[in-house]
C-alpha cells in the first residue's frame, strides 16, 4: 500500500467524541500515523507479517494502519471504553481485526503472547508527570523486536538517557521530528489549534541475553 493511500484511509476513521482531559486524549493525525507506521515497515520491516501491540490506542489509528500493511495480528491496549467502541466501528468500516484490550498498559498481562512491534502515541506526561516513561517502560519489557514512540522534543535528551540506563533498551533513534497538530478540545485552551513537536522514536529492547549480562 502507497503512502497517500494509507492517509486517506486512516483519514476518514472516527475521533473522540468526547476526549478526556486526565487522559490527554488527542487524535493521532492520518498525517503523522501513516508516516509511522509506513516507515516502520518500509525501512525496518517491522509491521508486515508481525504481531504489533498499539499502547493507548484510542481510537485505533495506529494499530489499524498496522492491520492495512500486513500485520499478523494486531493487539489495541486502552483503559477508556469509549475509545475502544470508536476502534471496533473503525476496524468494522476497513473491514479488518484489530483485538482490544481494556486495562491500564502497566496492568497489561498478555498471558504469553509474543508481541514483536509496539507502536503508540503515549500522553506526553502534562497532566500525570510521567505517564510517557511509563508506556515506553512496559513497551520495552513487552515488544521483542522494536518500539515505535511519539514523544516531545524538548524531552529528547532525558527519553534517550532514561531509555538506554533505565528501561532495557539496546538503541534509542530519533527517526524523524515531525509537527504535530493540537487541535483545540478542551476549555482551556485558548487558540484553535497549537503546533507542537515530536519525535518519531525507535527504540529496540535488549535481547534477553543482553538483559541478564
Amino acid at each position: 500500500m502507497k503512502l497517500k493511500q494509507l492517509e486517506s484511509l486512516l483519514g476518514n476513521l472516527q475521533q473522540f467524541n468526547n476526549p478526556k482531559l486526565e487522559l490527554e486524549q488527542y487524535p493521532t493525525g492520518a498525517h503523522i500515523a501513516s508516516r509511522m507506521l509506513y516507515t516502520a515497515e518500509n525501512s525496518f520491516g517491522d509491521v508486515s507479517d508481525k504481531v504489533v501491540a498499539d499502547f493507548g490506542c484510542g481510537c485505533g489509528t495506529l494499530g489499524l494502519a498496522a492491520t492495512l500493511l500486513g500485520a499478523e495480528h494486531v493487539i489495541g491496549v486502552d483503559v477508556d471504553e469509549e475509545s475502544l467502541e470508536i476502534a471496533t466501528i473503525n476496524a468494522e468500516d476497513l473491514e479488518v481485526e484489530m483485538d482490544l484490550m481494556q486495562c491500564r498498559v502497566n496492568n497489561l498481562n498478555l498471558r504469553g503472547q509474543i508481541v514483536d512491534t509496539v507502536v503508540m502515541n503515549p500522553p506526553f506526561g502534562t497532566r500525570t508527570k510521567g505517564a510517557d516513561m511509563e508506556f515506553l517502560s512496559v513497551a520495552l519489557k513487552v515488544a521483542s523486536g522494536a518500539v515505535y514512540s511519539l514523544h516531545k522534543t524538548t524531552t529528547r535528551e532525558h527519553i534517550k538517557r532514561a531509555a538506554l540506563r533505565d528501561y532495557n533498551a539496546s538503541s534509542a533513534e530519533v527517526l524523524c521530528e515531525l509537527r504535530y497538530d493540537l487541535p483545540r478540545l478542551y476549555k482551556h485552551h485558548k487558540k484553535k489549534e497549537v503546533d507542537i513537536f515530536v519525535d518519531l522514536w525507535r527504540f529496540v529492547p535488549k535481547t534477553k541475553q543482553e538483559s541478564s549480562s
